[in-house]
């Protein structure tokens, strides 16, 4: 089991508890399949898991999964990091912060990615960024595969990403 850490949502401060043992275990497979899958020579890099990701000031977010793009505005710009794709395995305790509080700060954010991975009914829900917020663009279940138009190798069916959990 990982340890407790905190997150401050709204300039509150947020104390989460340590995720139980297979939690951790689906995030480490979402991680190992998306590590698996990033192109090579790619924009994309992955944050290590629970990466402290500042909104703006009053939130200070703890993502599971934190996937960002290098981006390079002109020759003389330096690189800058972007949020690409966010991964929230939820835990049944903090289901309303995960699927409300915090979607909607993705969503403020401007994500362009957001996977709300919900163990409890074995599936994902895939959200993209539109001109008003999230966008419901796919609720994953049974044999429908994760994928993502940036990570070309992704497929996982979703029996094999819940598999022994």
């Amino acid at each position: 089991m990982s340890e407790a850490y905190v997150e401050l949502i709204g300039g509150k401060t947020v104390y989460r508890r340590p995720p139980p043992v297979n939690h951790e275990l689906l995030v480490d497979r979402l991680h190992r399949l998306v590590t698996e899958t990033l192109p090579l020579n790619s924009t994309l890099r992955l944050l290590p898991p629970r990466t402290e990701l500042d909104l703006g000031g009053s939130s200070r977010l703890r993502p599971d999964l934190a996937v960002v793009r290098t981006v390079t505005e002109g020759t003389d710009q330096p690189p800058e990091a972007q949020l690409y794709l966010i991964a929230e395995v939820l835990l049944p305790g903090d289901h309303h912060v995960d699927t409300v509080v915090k979607k909607q700060l993705w969503a403020d954010a401007r994500l362009p990615r957001l996977w709300m991975v919900d163990p409890r009914y074995l599936n994902v829900e895939v959200y993209g960024c539109g001109e008003y917020g999230f966008t419901l663009l796919d609720i994953l279940a049974n044999h429908h595969a994760l994928r993502d138009p940036h990570l070309p190798g992704l497929a996982c069916p979703m029996s094999e990403l819940f598999a022994t959990i």
